[in-house]
């Protein structure tokens, strides 16, 4: 996790040196707005991982002398199929549509996105993943 840090601050660096001298240079306040902000997200997550770095032990592509066997074995917790996702996005296109639409779609969007979060907060507490 290390170097994943490192990339990230390095990477945080090289698009700061980037905003500047594109704003200095083209005068644009949407393109050098959106280079700081691209900084600022670089920056957070590269402070994360190095942060997260100390706090873990070192893994396989810390050790520069590891081979990929180093890393089998289980590789985390993922979530198993989830129809949440869907009616987020669907109530979430919904209330898109309604600004353009009309703010009436909001009705029905509304308990769409809230079933939608909801049931994927507690998916975990009942049915077959209950124990997970």
């Amino acid at each position: 996790m290390k170097i994943q840090g490192k990339m990230f601050i390095w990477l945080s660096v090289f698009v700061l040196a980037m905003a500047i001298v594109y704003g200095v240079w083209s005068k644009e306040p949407a393109g050098t707005t959106a280079l700081f902000l691209a900084f600022g997200l670089c920056i957070m997550v590269g402070y994360y991982l190095a942060f997260t770095a100390r706090r873990v032990d070192a893994m396989a592509q810390d050790n520069k002398e590891a081979d990929v066997a180093d890393e089998a074995g289980e590789v985390g917790f993922f979530s198993p199929h989830s129809w949440q996702p869907l009616s987020l996005a669907i109530g979430g296109a919904l209330a898109f549509m309604g600004v353009v639409f009309g703010w009436w779609l909001m009705y029905f969007s509304a308990p769409l996105i809230l079933i939608g979060l909801w049931g994927w907060v507690y998916e975990y507490y009942r049915g077959e993943n209950q124990n997970q």
